[in-house]
């Protein structure tokens, strides 16, 4: 059996053999999983290792990369200045950040932000690393920007922009980045270790990102009228690199590499947030209760930030999606599924969300980026979660 750190509370030692399970098979190098329930900690589960190439394990405090799981984080700190009555979520963009109004934008509110409906999912000229991690330069461009349809009128992921598009509404609401908005008023109080823009005191702690090269190969090497229907519509729009899909997926060129100490240090409020499971767990059992007493969104304001806004086929990414005010909802074939139920996935396997209705937050985390679905290594881990919610409730 592999080594495992941390504990489980009475009744869900399940948890722990389906973790010591996902790290003895091969899908897993390194991993942590946090859950609380009723913002009680039942499951602190830490193991493998963090970096194969030097044989650091995983340890207690080991720091992930979280990709889009950073979503969800940045829709809580705009949905806190709501609740403190400092961002109108209906007011026109503009309002906070006036240069936003050109080609066409001065009537998009900062809720079509956050659910992905402004239009503004890519730039027209690629903007490269050095510019993304100096910020100025991004948010220029998308001040510039003419969206790529009529906003309001459909739904696609803005997959990178999305973070630099509602960061720079905090900062111009609040006179602070949003990572150090982050840090002062959601992490510190709650003791997270949680970050978006990480201190290079805590660089040595990140565990090395590992990612699995995909299995059908490049777009070159795709035969596109060997798939179904269905299946060759979605692979045309990743295989053209003319696409909407392409281009809203490669806004930065080269490409991001968030194992670079620099992109870790700087803040793309979409997709670099850094934590542990048991951070991202307990930052998800503050939003929907208290937490040694704190709780970081009041009950009216969470179930209007969670209320479904879109449904449907994602313009970018070509499946059905569901989403709330920058939280997104999972479909009734995902396995984290709830009606009540937000959260956020993140490239390759990381999950964090809540679940109102039971009480339940879940963090999970990890260095081997599986791009290839089905990812069932959070599933296991949650389906063992539930036995024991359910033996335990007995």
């Amino acid at each position: 059996m592999p080594e495992i750190g941390g504990h489980t509370a009475p009744g869900f030692e399940e948890v722990r053999t389906a973790f010591a399970a996902n790290l003895a098979g091969d899908q897993e190098v390194g991993a942590a999983v946090g859950v609380y329930l009723h913002g009680r900690k039942v499951v602190d589960l830490w193991g493998g290792m963090a970096d194969p190439e030097n044989g650091r394990r995983w340890e207690r405090d080991t720091l992930q990369v979280v990709y889009s799981t950073t979503k969800g984080v940045t829709a809580a700190c705009a949905h806190l200045l709501s609740q403190r009555g400092e961002l109108d979520l209906d007011a026109p963009v503009a309002e906070y950040w006036p240069e936003f109004a050109a080609n066409g934008k001065q009537h998009i509110p900062v809720r079509w932000l956050l659910t992905h409906q402004a239009g503004l999912p890519t730039i027209d000229h690629p903007i490269t690393p050095a510019e993304a991690i100096a910020w100025d330069p991004m948010v220029t461009a998308l001040a510039a920007q003419r969206p790529s349809w009529e906003p309001g009128t459909e739904h696609g992921y803005h997959g990178l922009t999305y973070g630099w598009l509602v960061g720079e509404v905090v900062r111009r609401v609040t006179g602070r980045s949003l990572g150090t908005f982050l840090a002062e008023e959601i992490a510190a109080p709650l003791g997270l270790d949680l970050w978006i823009g990480l201190p290079k005191a805590e660089r040595h702690r990140v565990s090395r990102i590992i990612t699995d090269p995909l299995e059908f190969g490049t777009p070159a090497q795709i035969d596109l009228d060997a798939l179904p229907d269905p299946v060759r519509a979605v692979m045309a729009a990743y295989t053209d690199p003319t696409s909407l899909t392409v281009r809203s997926l490669t806004v930065v060129q080269p490409p991001l590499d968030h194992n670079d100490p620099d992109e870790q240090s700087a803040e793309m409020p979409s997709t670099n947030g850094i934590c542990t499971a048991r951070a991202l767990a307990r930052f998800y059992a503050a939003l929907i209760g208290e937490v040694d007493g704190h709780r970081i969104l009041e009950p009216g304001t969470l179930a209007a930030a969670t209320a479904e806004q879109v449904s449907g086929t994602d313009r970018i990414l070509r499946v059905p999606v569901r989403i709330g005010t920058g939280f997104g909802l999972p479909t009734p074939d995902a396995f984290w599924y709830s009606p009540t139920a937000f959260g956020f996935p993140g490239l390759g396997g990381s999950l964090g969300f809540a679940d109102p209705a039971t009480g339940l937050a879940f963090g999970y985390v990890m260095n081997r980026i599986q791009e290839n679905p089905p990812n069932l290594r959070a599933a296991a881990l949650l389906s063992a979660v539930q036995n024991a919610m359910k033996a335990t409730a007995r």
